[in-house]
């Protein structure tokens, strides 16, 4: 079978439990998946629509989604759920690059396949905790900035590699400590609770960031790229948010993030 229309197909589909076990099983069985090269006769031919979704939450611009206090249930229940959000559009992105992007080299379909894999099992971890404060995914609104970089990163893995693992993801390895904060000043045994899984997801995150950032430094070296000029570049031609502290640093350097792209992080 071909692991990237297998991919392709968990895209697509709108049914989250499908989404959900594709993706887990995609990676359970990397080793029986065949990988061809890009030609046109093995390349799936792209949906009109992607990607496949539930029809909630409802999408919103990212500063008209409310804003919600900690220090209530259902503040919390809001909050959680945003994360939830989030990692529900990382299963995406990675089943995206799968089946996308052909002739990569094998540890590329890997790292991917297990990317989406891990991003389904935080999905599953955060909507059952969801589930436990008395809501499900879709019963708040939500945003979709994830997702609308890496449709305008479709054309080009360099750009993507640049501006969605290493740039909105890592933004997560920034975020979340300041959320668990919250959450802790709270003290509540759900807001610990969450605390934990947060703990597992920024784990897993410094490690998918760093495949992010192994990839696009591969597809710079392959396309005579310098991985650091080109970033700037690529920020501009793609409009991509700019960034601001307090920044992860310790995390980023685990990500693989270099003590001078930290540096121009920081630079005034």
């Amino acid at each position: 079978m071909q692991l990237r229309e297998h991919a392709l197909a968990a895209l697509c589909a709108a049914n989250i439990e499908e989404k959900v076990a594709s993706a887990l099983a995609i990676w359970s069985n990397f080793a029986t998946l065949s990988i061809a090269s890009k030609t046109p006769a093995e390349t799936p031919a792209e949906p009109a629509t992607l990607p496949g979704r539930p029809a909630r939450p409802v999408l919103l611009a990212h500063r008209d989604v409310p804003k919600r206090s900690a220090h209530t249930v259902a503040g919390r229940a809001a909050l959680v759920h945003a994360i939830t959000h989030i990692e529900f559009n990382a299963i995406n992105l990675a089943l995206d690059a799968l089946w996308r992007f052909g002739g990569m080299p094998e540890a590329f379909y890997r790292d991917w396949s297990r990317v989406a894999a891990e991003e389904a099992q935080h999905f599953t971890l955060l909507r059952n905790h969801l589930r436990g404060l008395g809501h499900d995914y879709g019963d708040f609104p939500a945003h979709d900035g994830l997702w609308e970089m890496t449709h305008k990163t479709r054309h080009d893995i360099v750009a993507r590699m640049a501006l969605v693992p290493r740039t909105l993801e890592a933004r997560g390895l920034d975020a979340t400590p300041l959320i668990q904060a919250r959450l802790r000043q709270v003290n509540t045994p759900d807001a610990l609770a969450a605390v934990a899984i947060l703990d597992i997801i920024l784990r897993d995150e410094i490690g998918h960031v760093a495949i992010g950032n192994h990839w696009y430094r591969w597809v710079c070296a392959r396309d005579g790229l310098d991985p650091v000029a080109h970033y700037a570049v690529l920020l501009q031609r793609h409009q991509a948010p700019q960034l601001k502290p307090p920044f992860n640093e310790a995390a980023r350097r685990q990500a693989g993030f270099t003590d001078a792209e930290i540096a121009r992080l920081l630079a005034p």
